[in-house]
């Protein structure tokens, strides 16, 4: 089960960092 939860945790990362970079790429696009 301890294996399970720190991939889970990995692909949270993963995401929150995707998320980052898109909402960067709007700002840049808006200006």
């Amino acid at each position: 089960m301890g294996n399970l939860k720190k991939k889970r945790r990995l692909k949270m990362n993963n995401h929150k960092r995707r998320k980052r970079l898109k909402s960067n790429r709007h700002k840049k696009r808006s200006w």
